[in-house]
């Protein structure tokens, strides 16, 4: 498995959880509109499935990750800063 460990966001970090810096998981990427990655804070298993293959859009409870706010982005998790 490869760890990339920059902080640009692509369609692929659809599906991620986001973790903050402790490490505490505080929701899963909902979508990913032009480069910009949404979250969705208080996911269900549904809204998680639906994320992973790319079936969830983001909607008005999701909020835009800055790019400011973001450490890495690896193959498994986005971690915030």
């Amino acid at each position: 498995m490869t760890m990339s460990h920059d902080t640009t966001i692509s369609d692929d970090d659809q599906g991620k959880p986001v973790l903050d810096s402790s490490g505490e998981k505080i929701g899963v990427v909902s979508e990913v509109r032009a480069g910009t990655a949404y979250v969705d804070p208080d996911p269900g298993i549904t809204d998680t499935v639906k994320s992973r293959l790319g079936w969830s859009d983001a909607d008005a409870d999701d909020f835009p990750l800055d790019d400011s706010e973001i450490a890495t982005v690896t193959d498994d998790e986005i971690r915030l800063s």
